[in-house]
């Protein structure tokens, strides 16, 4: 009875705003803002998961798959896809938990964007907000410079009279413009053609692979070395860990209690792109893999490449704002500006958190294996075992249990099976992802350090021909 209230307080509060939405929609420049510009809804939320979710990853799963092999490939991505379904529905459940909570306080939320290290402070305390903001900006910090490095790494394959390093400076700039776009809210259109783009790309590899064959005396080693393995595992476990913005993206929705299965329906549509492309340019290349972490760089060149390339490109810029975004509202918050309305005003404050990402870009180019090692020391926290631990904690009391918003699902024979699964959940990720993936993920990217050397201006550029 008590959850049946609760339901109805939080649907009254969105069902008031949406009033007040379609009040201000009357003009038909209003109804077109509305349409491509302000969402809110279940759709609008599944398209900002399932096209943030793959982004420039979908390009080095193939690599992933030649350290790992195929089957090994193709088990992890099932694997962590369920796993990181399972722990965006506990952060979901958290988030109606402390909004539901905060709302019967009488807390107001039209101007403020409810983020997961405030999740944690007002359900656990501060210690907990602190290790959550800690992990959380700097995963996303660190996805922004994968987001740069990507742009990069890409448009050099249509245009190399430039170095990649030069490329990473005007992309950098062109991102920086994403302080323009106010909230999750206004991603709607950008959500969608972000999840066209690459779909298209993913059909593409897969098409391209199978029609080009296999290269002659093609050779698949893989899994040759635990180094290479836990390592390919690591970036699938980043793969599927893209929800260090799943707070934002519930709360620009009109009724966050309708995600719950959003990620899960979401990572299903994601891995009818990832499967087929990863396995077919994987058996078209095998081992060539190894040195290149872009697929892209192993298909032929044409119009249809170059078409798959400049769509990546466009959905990096969208990728970039959505994991900078966060970023730029906890600087909001520090800088108490997060609640004006004045867009320019907190589109300058928001400037000085591009340059530490543009600046780290060009330290560390190493696309590939730096989303394995961010995968295994930042994804592995923030994704997988602070939101399985934060949601058993939260409901260890019988009282908080007796009362919480969402109930255990009864599929998994209630609190006793949901405990066991996030039990689970620790131990996994933090021995094989964190554990032995951290151990991997250092090794190959010291490796390519003492490779390529730090500031390198073309990062597994071909050599040039005399």
């Amino acid at each position: 009875m008590a959850s049946e209230k609760v339901e109805t307080v939080i649907a009254g509060n969105y069902v008031e705003m949406e009033r007040e939405e379609a009040e201000s929609s009357s003009s038909t420049k209003s109804k077109l803002s509305a349409l491509f510009w302000h969402g809110g809804s279940v759709y609008d939320a599944w398209f900002s998961c399932a096209s943030n979710q793959v982004a420039q990853v979908l390009l080095t799963l193939p690599y992933s798959f030649s350290q790992l092999g195929m089957l090994s490939g193709i088990l992890f991505q099932l694997f962590y896809g369920l796993m990181g379904s399972w722990t965006a529905y506990l952060i979901s459940v958290l988030y109606v938990e402390y909004r539901t909570r905060k709302e019967r306080e009488k807390v107001d939320f039209r101007n403020h964007v409810i983020q997961w290290f405030e999740v944690l402070d007002g359900l656990l305390g501060k210690h907990w907000r602190n290790v959550g903001l800690f992990f959380n900006c700097t995963f996303l910090l660190f996805g922004s410079v994968i987001q740069l490095i990507a742009c990069a790494s890409n448009i050099y394959y249509i245009n190399d009279n430039l170095d990649k390093r030069t490329w990473t400076y005007i992309f950098g700039a062109c991102c920086a413009t994403t302080v323009f776009i106010p909230s999750f809210h206004n991603y709607r259109i950008w959500s969608f053609l972000g999840l066209v783009m690459t779909t298209y790309t993913a059909w593409y590899m897969t098409v391209a692979s199978l029609i080009h064959g296999q290269v002659e005396g093609v050779k698949h080693s893989g899994p040759s070395k635990m180094v290479l393995y836990f390592t390919g595992a690591t970036n699938i476990l980043y793969t599927f860990g893209g929800h260090a913005v799943t707070v934002e993206i519930m709360h620009a929705m009109w009724k966050p209690q309708k995600f719950k299965l959003i990620y899960l329906m979401a990572t299903l549509y994601v891995l009818t792109l990832t499967l087929p492309s990863a396995s077919a340019v994987y058996w078209a290349f095998g081992d060539d893999l190894l040195t290149h972490s872009n697929a892209l760089a192993l298909l032929p060149r044409n119009g249809f490449r170059d078409t798959a390339v400049i769509l990546m490109l466009i959905h990096q810029f969208i990728t970039f704002g959505f994991a900078c975004t966060p970023l730029y509202f906890v600087w909001e918050k520090f800088l108490r500006v997060h609640e004006t309305k004045s867009l320019i005003k907190r589109a300058l404050t928001r400037l000085p958190v591009v340059i530490p990402i543009w600046f780290l870009a060009i330290i560390f180019p190493f696309f590939g294996p730096i989303n394995s090692t961010v995968g295994s020391l930042l994804v592995s926290f923030t994704v997988y075992i602070i939101p399985a631990l934060a949601h058993m904690v939260t409901f260890a009391s019988p009282s908080a249990r007796e009362n919480a918003v969402e109930r255990a699902p009864s599929l998994l024979g209630g609190w006793a099976g949901l405990y066991s699964v996030n039990i689970f959940v620790v131990g996994w990720v933090l021995i094989v992802g964190f554990g032995f993936g951290g151990w991997a993920s250092m090794l190959n990217f010291v490796h390519q350090v003492s490779t390529f050397g730090l500031f390198t201006k073309c990062y597994q550029c071909p050599s040039p021909k005399h």
